[in-house]
């Protein structure tokens, strides 16, 4: 199956370059200059996944993506400089599912898209689950073969990662999670991600089923240990 990816970056050079490298690889590759015609572009033709760099003229690439996240779940890797550190949290508290810094190899970049794209066809390949079976925890219902995920009867819309460490947790409740054991089940084990991205999923994890109920509090921290999924 060959797979579509979006670019988005007002650096011509860089869309050049990274489109014959994906091309090469056998991806089909629609490019955008900033992030207004983005948006009209992936609005009106979702790609499987998309790269956006964070600094645009007419519409940065936060903006861009919290546009794009009222409608959509595609799979977001934000294209972030050397020192926005504060850039690359927010991104991922936002919504974005991984982050790469420039200068980047094109060879590491077409690595994390691939990972990433492996975990959206796969995410219900678990030890401790049968592949593609329905996860029910009280009002919890995780749909992996439909990536639907429910609380209490209502869709909770959720990006590929925070799908992942989500049911990575509600598999097994009680049972506690270290940020590594989320980082291998969220991006597999060859991808290396900082303890801080898997806070800010959590994050945003909780924001999103807080505002479907005002008493959510089913993933607990465990300070210096993980996260666990709160046994009924």
């Amino acid at each position: 199956m060959t797979h579509t990816i979006a670019m988005v970056d007002d650096d011509r050079n860089i869309l050049t370059s990274v489109s014959m490298a994906l091309e090469a690889e056998g991806f089909k590759v629609r490019t955008y200059t900033d992030g207004a015609e983005a948006l009209r572009g992936l609005t009106a033709q979702p790609p499987d996944l998309a790269l956006l760099d964070i600094k645009m003229p007419r519409m940065d690439g936060m903006e861009l993506l919290q546009r794009l996240r009222r409608q959509s779940s595609i799979p977001v890797i934000f294209l972030t400089s050397k020192d926005d550190e504060i850039d690359e949290l927010l991104g991922l508290r936002m919504g974005a599912d991984d982050y790469i810094k420039k200068p980047f190899s094109q060879k590491l970049l077409i690595e994390r898209i691939r990972a990433l794209i492996r975990r959206l066809e796969a995410n219900a390949a678990d030890p401790d689950e049968p592949p593609g079976e329905v996860v029910t925890r009280g009002p919890l219902v995780l749909d992996p073969a439909r990536h639907v995920c429910t609380w209490n009867g209502r869709s909770v819309d959720l990006t590929v990662t925070e799908f992942l460490l989500l049911k990575s947790l509600a598999i097994r409740p009680g049972h506690v999670k270290s940020r590594d054991q989320l980082i291998d089940a969220a991006y597999g084990e060859s991808i290396y991600v900082d303890d801080r991205t898997i806070d800010s999923h959590i994050k945003r994890l909780r924001k999103k089923f807080r505002e479907v109920d005002d008493d959510f509090a089913q993933i607990e921290t465990l300070y210096g240990v993980g996260y666990r999924y709160r046994e009924e």
